[in-house]
């Protein structure tokens, strides 16, 4: 496959099947584009009407053709599209960019004609179908026909984009054309039918040219090849940077009528994000800012950031945005003050603060470049915002010739924030490698990626070992909906212990059998049809031993009415007092499995205070991806002593849940939902108990 992507991406000969004589048409465009952009290698036009296009010689069809190229352009109907696809394939050719529709995003009929398209390509690799093609900047060759091709020049830089969308690629590019960003490769993959989003994130981590890889996702197909590419990249320390559409419902089903692909939650994705380090873009306007900051190749070691600035307000606005994201803008020590202070000519500059002020000193080319030598230098900073002001419309050269003098003494983070509308100001100081911005909370996001890249460098995600079946576990013999003491035997088969508890006969209570679990009890219905018990009012909690008859027959007639079921056999539990109640539990979508941990009992789905994390299929999650989930929840300083309470047994909690995971693992598509709730955390070295819970299975 490597070297069927490298043909794609860097193709000496080129055949464009369906190729128009006419280059304002999309069939057209390919050719002219190649053209205008100086390709070195062979255009081979197919068309069976004409003998000539934009002087090159034209092929009536594809066995014509004077050599096999290295990649086809295809811009023929559905049918058409089929065939060449199958002759292209028998000729040996590597690779094929298919930017026909009306395959899988058209439905049932559309995604059957994939498949043929497919099962015609046979070792042939397909970019595709429904796809705009791609364009390798670096090398100046574009197979695409898109209309952001119509600059004259490309923006060449270290930013790889791969889209789902044809027209956000289109987007990108000139959007960061505009913004002066420099970009490496960009790819459409649309339906992918073949060649996916993984394929090409595994190529652009060998890809010397990018330092920074872009994705515009609308579903990932390929979860597990996915998560093997992103953590590749993360490896070979390559950021990748990623906007997700699909948060609300239309979001989603926008999303699937594009491409024919089944979108899973939001928060799956988040989780499988986390677990890759991949940075998400949260707004749009993120999405080439971030990879402005991170392509700059320099490293944020902290969180305290200079501020130097030629217009009050501006700075006043960059320094709140800092304050809410977390990071610190400390006054200068006294060295560095003394430095800025040696800078001004009387009193007007305002230089021993932080934002450091210039604005009544003027912006004198001196001062600017004493200023920033002065910042870079400090220890007090780990990274310096310069802002510029209304001066940057007049003389846009001035800042960047300051920040060009001072970049190579020092290897911290420079970014700008442009206060007025000024993006030529803003397109040099990017070209610079000094990543501008046009919004004051850009610059905060900016440097929270650029940390968040920092702290990924040489770290890779643990994973936990291979899940095995308990000995003795009849997995033949679980089905359906378990009850609550089925569910928790299949619990401690996996080492989850539970509560105390004790079956009893509604008919015939055995008092004699209960005397082990303490003068208070918890009474609940056992049923294989309710999951919700407190719902129907089949439980209570604190009832005597002695009360116990009585309050079977009284729960009986209250879940009776309230769902229409006898019930025949009760659960007496009992008491776990003392301890902090959690829950963990299983997800599973288009995406794959997830383990969720958060606040347990009742209140559970109220708060929603929970962390989730994919796991591999036939893999538990490790202890420390675990004790990294309950670190992420709000409520982790209730386990770990918060103001003065007694410690909770965090080892015996982490056990349970990486316990819970291999159990999940084992069961793998069997199991349908399953869930603890609550799991009792006791004080350290008093371990935890599961004392209620669900499983369902096929």
């Amino acid at each position: 496959m490597g070297n069927a992507i490298l043909n794609l991406m860097e193709p000496r000969s080129i055949a464009v099947i369906g190729a128009s004589t006419d280059p304002k048409k999309t069939a057209g465009r390919p050719i002219a584009y190649l053209q205008k952009h100086h390709f070195k290698g062979k255009i081979y036009p197919v068309n069976p009407r004409v003998e000539e296009i934009a002087g090159l010689k034209c092929y009536p069809d594809i066995s014509s053709l004077p050599e096999t190229p290295d990649v086809a352009i295809i811009m023929v109907g559905t049918d058409k599209a089929l065939s060449a696809v199958q002759e292209l394939s028998q000729l040996g050719t590597p690779a094929a960019i298919v930017l026909t529709s009306g395959f899988a995003e058209h439905g049932p009929e559309g995604l059957k004609k994939q498949e043929e398209l497919i099962a015609a390509a046979g070792a042939m690799r397909i970019l595709g179908p429904n796809t705009i093609g791609m364009v390798n900047v670096t090398d100046d060759i574009p197979l695409s026909p898109s209309s952001a091709l119509e600059m004259d020049e490309f923006p060449k830089g270290g930013v790889s984009v791969i889209s789902q969308s044809g027209g956000i690629l289109g987007s990108l590019l000139s959007r960061a054309a505009a913004s002066g960003l420099g970009l490496s490769k960009l790819v459409s993959t649309s339906n992918e039918a073949d060649l996916g989003m993984a394929d090409f994130v595994d190529y652009l981590t060998d890809d010397p040219s990018t330092k920074v890889i872009v994705l515009y996702i609308e579903s990932i197909r390929h979860p597990e090849k996915f998560r093997a590419a992103a953590l590749r990249a993360r490896l070979a320390g390559k950021p990748i940077v990623v906007y997700k559409v699909g948060k609300s419902e239309a979001g989603i089903k926008a999303a699937v009528s594009h491409t024919g692909a089944l979108a899973g939650s939001d928060k799956m994705y988040d989780a499988l994000f986390k677990q890759t380090g991949i940075i998400r873009a949260n707004k749009f306007s993120d999405f080439l800012d971030i990879p402005a900051a991170l392509s700059s190749g320099r490293v944020l070691k902290g969180k305290r950031v200079a501020i130097l600035t030629s217009t009050g307000g501006a700075g006043t606005l960059v320094a709140d945005s800092l304050g809410e994201w977390g990071f610190e803008t400390p006054v200068p020590d006294e060295k560095t003050a003394e430095r800025l202070r040696a800078l001004q000519s009387g009193d007007q500059a305002v230089l021993d603060r932080n934002p450091i002020d210039v604005t009544l000193a003027g912006l004198q080319p001196d001062l600017l470049r004493g200023a920033i030598s002065a910042l870079l230098d400090s220890p007090s900073y780990d990274a310096l915002i310069l802002i510029l002001g209304s001066s940057s419309l007049s003389m846009p050269d001035l800042m960047a010739s300051a920040v060009r003098d001072c970049m190579q003494s020092s290897d911290k983070p420079v970014i700008a924030y442009v206060s007025p509308h000024a993006p030529i100001a803003g397109a040099l100081m990017t070209k610079l490698g000094v990543p501008a911005f046009s919004q004051p909370e850009s610059c905060s996001v900016a440097l929270s990626s650029m940390l968040h890249a920092s702290g990924l460098r040489g770290v890779i995600a643990q994973t936990g070992a291979v899940a095995t079946m308990p000995v003795g576990l009849d997995i033949a013999s679980l089905h359906g909906l378990l009850n609550e003491y089925q569910a928790k035997n299949l619990f401690s088969t996996f080492d989850i212990p539970g509560v105390r508890e004790v079956v009893v006969d509604a008919a015939n209570p055995n008092l004699e059998s209960l005397k082990g679990l303490g003068d208070k009890c918890v009474l609940k219905i056992l049923s294989n049809e309710i999951t919700h018990k407190t719902e129907v009012g089949g439980v209570a909690l604190n009832i005597a031993i002695t009360d116990i008859p009585s309050k079977l027959l009284t729960m009986a007639a209250e879940v009776k009415t309230n769902s229409g079921s006898s019930i025949k056999e009760f659960l007496v539990q009992e008491m776990a007092a003392g301890g902090q109640e959690l829950m963990v539990g299983m997800h599973q979508d288009p995406l794959g499995t997830a383990i969720l941990v958060g606040m347990g009992g009742v209140t559970a789905e109220l708060f929603k205070d929970t962390s989730m994390r994919l796991i591999s299929p036939g893999k538990a999650l490790s202890k420390e991806e675990v004790l990294e989930m309950l670190q992420e929840l709000k409520t982790w300083p209730l386990l770990n002593g918060y103001r003065g309470r007694v410690q909770c047994d965090l080892n015996a909690l982490v056990k349970a849940i990486v316990q819970f995971s291999e159990m999940v693992a084992v069961l793998g598509e069997r199991l349908i939902e399953c869930e603890i709730n609550p799991i009792f955390v006791f004080a350290q070295g008093q371990g935890v108990k599961a004392a209620d819970g669900i499983a369902v299975l096929t």
